[in-house]
């Protein structure tokens, strides 16, 4: 397990995807400057919490090298972040219950900001909120968030019952709060999702590294 800065709180990696619109496969295991797109944003994630676990499907083995907990999801058919945020929640009650919050992170964005946990975390506690949300410019990003672990029976129904499956269909039902960050000199939670957004994203490396 990983140490770092908050020791209240887990951090969760969502790779559980099948990255359809790069062609299937492991999207984060592709690489910018010599770096995969994964190991970019363990590297910005894991000194910011106690520890971080991956959300991934299929065989772990392919994860090995990051020497990380994975932990996929318990929804069948790749059911989409919210059950990869339920995976992470369950992870962190199981495995770390002393740890009140988790913060999930996409797999895809390398370039997250370094006072990202600390600064949500500000905003939810000022505001006694169950969770913070990250906005950059006038766009929320849903899946960059810290979440009070007992929201997680509230998901697991939204998910099991409801068939929620978008992260923004779900937050519609509590009063949440967001952290903003700028987007100069690129956008911080700037995500690969397409082939040209990997060639972007070279250039892009080259201003933040």
């Amino acid at each position: 397990m990983k140490t770092g800065g908050r020791a209240d709180t887990i951090g969760v990696v969502l790779a559980g995807g099948r990255s359809q619109r790069m062609g299937g496969g492991d999207k984060g295991l592709l690489a910018i400057g010599g770096r995969s797109l994964l190991e970019r944003v363990i590297a910005r994630l894991a000194p910011q919490c106690a520890g971080v676990v991956v959300n991934a499907n299929g065989d772990p083995a392919r994860f090995s090298a990051f020497a990380l907990p994975i932990a996929a999801d318990s929804v069948p058919g790749f059911a989409g972040p919210l059950a990869g945020l339920l995976a992470g929640l369950d992870w962190a009650a199981a495995h770390h219950p002393e740890m009140p919050q988790v913060a999930s992170v996409s797999g895809d964005c390398p370039f997250l900001p370094r006072d990202l946990v600390s600064r949500l975390a500000e905003q939810m506690q000022s505001a006694g909120a169950p969770m913070a949300i990250a906005r950059s410019g006038a766009r929320l990003h849903p899946t960059v968030g810290l979440w009070d672990v007992s929201l997680r029976e509230n998901l697991r129904e939204a998910v099991l019952q409801r068939g929620l499956r978008r992260v923004q269909d779900w937050l519609q039902s509590f009063d949440y709060v967001v952290a903003d960050w700028e987007t100069t000199p690129i956008d911080p939670f700037f995500n690969v999702n397409r082939p040209e957004d990997l060639q972007r994203a070279v250039q892009f490396a080259g201003l933040v590294d």
